[in-house]
């Protein structure tokens, strides 16, 4: 009885009342959740990582490409261009996966996001119209990305590095969707050194 009279709130010992001041929200609990949005984004990453250069063995290559050689003959000069466009493209990718996400990184991302779009707007042009559908999801990720990044470059923050990593996340989805189409006319472009 004694206990109650001097907690009437029922408050144990050692955690802050909400109804103090300024506690009105317990401080861990958004950052737990960012950091679980940050933990399965690079869970994601790694994935994507881990399938882009284990996604072609040494016995499907050869044989993958061999029909997509013989079967557009015609289009082998502009099967080396996109093969080759390919290839930077999935490099750029690995430098933007590798950005730690934080307020200070913003430019450091927003280099990266211009490098992965440029060479995104060449294997378009270089593409003639193949794989529209996945060029234009991951355009439309970037566009994302970028928007995400602008907002922890002008209000850095908990909530900020999260959109932005869920953006990554985005990024990575749609990046992962259109190498995988590429790679039935460049099979090794799938396959990237690991860092």
């Amino acid at each position: 009885m004694n206990r109650t009279q001097n907690n009437p709130l029922g408050v144990k010992p050692g955690r802050a009342s909400a109804r103090e001041p300024g506690l009105d929200m317990k401080p861990g609990i958004l950052t737990r959740t960012a950091y679980r949005k940050l933990a399965l984004a690079a869970c994601g990453l790694a994935l994507l990582a881990g399938c882009g250069s284990g996604g072609a063995t040494s016995g499907s290559s050869p044989s993958a490409a061999a029909p997509a050689t013989s079967s557009s003959s015609a289009a082998s000069p502009s099967s080396s261009a996109l093969c080759a466009d390919t290839t930077a493209l999935r490099a750029s990718l690995d430098q933007l996966r590798r950005v730690n996400v934080q307020p200070g990184a913003v430019s450091q991302i927003t280099a990266n996001l211009n490098d992965v779009k440029a060479a995104l707007t060449k294997l378009v042009n270089d593409a003639h119209g193949q794989f529209q559908t996945q060029t234009s999801a991951l355009s439309a990720a970037l566009d994302t990305l970028k928007t995400a990044v602008s907002s922890l470059g002008a209000s850095p923050g908990v909530s900020t590095v999260s959109d932005v990593v869920s953006a990554l996340g985005q990024v990575n989805t749609a990046a992962q969707n259109l190498l995988a189409a590429v790679n039935t006319d460049c099979p090794s472009a799938s396959s990237s050194p690991s860092a």
